[in-house]
């Protein structure tokens, strides 16, 4: 019998996309990917390494697995980000870095067979990869990006669920340097994918039974840049959106400071690709954005918002907060729930701040007391929870487009084109015997629940 793993994917859908390269490169190898731990001869936890919280999930998820003393390897970010401390406090995990992705296969045989790891050691992956054309290699598969494997002939990838929903890599890293962010020290400058890569990949996920392909990077907008064309993503959402059995694209991670007006166009104008926002704002009050390194304003913010809906008035929007950031003042928070109250955005995750190791945030005097931050957490996510029902309920009598995930037990459950997948709430759907999963169903909504909506076919 071939030796079996069992892969475990946390924290957000780039790592599942970098999971489905460990599973292709595991299986081309030999080995028997298995859902079931208890039994396989080892266990991969890809990490999150973003916050404390994933962090803490992550260690927790590790120690859980090596309970019974199956060989345990750790990889993805948490990995990346503190391969050697996390080898010396937990010896019984091997720590293996993204330069060992492309011999997973061979590192898995030694930890199975007990030879010892040289752990991974961490390095700032800024100083490491290419940013500008003029420094990028034609080919970037020797620079050990996750997620970028293969070519415009191969694609190097296993699908590890049947959702009709399959996140497909813009690009990698980060040329940003927010003041609260270590993302670009382990994952590195901004690397985009060409596009024949991604558009070659797009077919694949579609003949393995993928209807909507959601975009994901640490920053979309930024796109192509380093392929010396900052509008190629403008470019190739047609071409995706034109790929047979696509019937949705969906871009995740847009910086409001980059969000140029032909890509609005391009994002509203249908044909496929969905009128959805994810915008992170981070905040509105001027003088802690310009602390976070960051742009922007209320009045800037709420521009941008009227001009996105000008253009398509139902257009889904969501973005994530962070309060209590060194210096915030209540007036501070004041402002941001005017930005808030005025967004009439339709998911909101708040973030209380904590300090990142290795970034200029943790070093700004200005300190929060962590229980007034855990008020001011309770006070924005208040308002974010009434705020976005009210505006689920505005979409009361909208008709909408609505992909079917779910189907069992007479439940009909998906998502409109306002609604990303985990994050943003879903459409039940009522008598729709006749639907399947993956279809696009036209849908007019009859009732709201929190930032849940209840719709029947129209």
């Amino acid at each position: 019998m071939p030796r079996s793993v069992a892969l475990v994917t946390l924290g957000c859908a780039r790592n599942e996309v970098d999971s489905e390269e460990l599973a292709a490169r595991l299986a081309t190898a030999g080995w028997r990917l298995t859902d079931d731990a208890d039994t396989a001869d080892a266990v991969m936890v890809n990490t999150c390494g973003f916050v404390e919280a994933a962090k803490r999930d992550s260690i927790d998820t590790l120690l859980n697995a090596a309970d019974d003393g199956r060989p345990v390897v750790a990889v993805g970010c948490l990995a990346e980000r503190y391969g050697e401390t996390l080898a010396k406090e937990l010896p019984e995990i091997a720590v293996l870095g993204f330069d060992d992705y492309a011999a997973i296969s061979e590192r898995l045989d030694d930890v199975v067979a007990g030879r010892p790891l040289v752990p991974h050691t961490p390095r700032d992956r800024r100083t490491m990869l290419p940013i500008t054309p003029t420094q990028r290699p034609a080919e970037v598969g020797d620079l050990g990006i996750p997620g970028h494997a293969g070519g415009p002939r191969t694609v190097l990838r296993r699908r590890l669920t049947a959702d009709p929903v399959a996140p497909l890599k813009l690009a990698s890293g980060c040329d940003r340097r927010c003041a609260f962010c270590a993302i670009p020290s382990f994952r590195g400058a901004f690397v985009s994918r060409p596009p024949d890569d991604i558009v070659n990949e797009a077919h694949w996920l579609a003949d393995h039974g993928a209807r909507e392909l959601f975009l994901v990077s640490e920053n979309s907008t930024s796109y192509g840049k380093d392929l010396g064309n900052l509008r190629l993503l403008e470019e190739l959402l047609p071409r995706l959106a034109a790929v047979p059995g696509i019937a949705r694209v969906r871009v995740s991670y847009l910086q409001p400071a980059e969000l140029r007006p032909s890509l609005v166009d391009a994002l509203c104008r249908g044909g496929g690709v969905a009128a959805y926002f994810d915008l992170s704002f981070q905040h509105a009050s001027e003088s802690v954005l310009r602390r976070m390194r960051r742009f922007g304003s209320t009045e800037r913010f709420l521009d941008l918002l009227e001009t996105i809906r000008a253009a398509a008035p139902a257009a889904g929007v969501r973005s994530n907060v962070i309060v209590g950031f060194p210096g915030e003042t209540e007036a501070d928070v004041d402002e941001l729930e005017r930005f808030l109250t005025g967004a009439r955005l339709d998911a909101i995750g708040v973030f209380g701040y904590s300090d990142e190791d290795g970034t200029e945030a943790a070093d700004l005097p200005g300190k929060i007391d962590p229980a007034a931050v855990a008020d001011r957490v309770g006070r924005i996510t208040s308002l974010a929870e009434e705020l976005t029902a009210q505006r689920a309920e505005e979409r009361v009598g909208e008709v909408a487009e609505v992909l079917i995930e779910s189907a069992a037990d007479g439940i009909v459950e998906g998502r409109a084109a306002h609604q990303a997948p985990e994050v943003d709430g879903s459409v039940t759907l009522r008598s729709a015997e006749a639907v399947t999963v993956g279809d696009l169903v036209p849908c007019r909504v009859i009732e709201s629940a929190g930032v849940d909506l209840v719709a029947e076919p129209a």
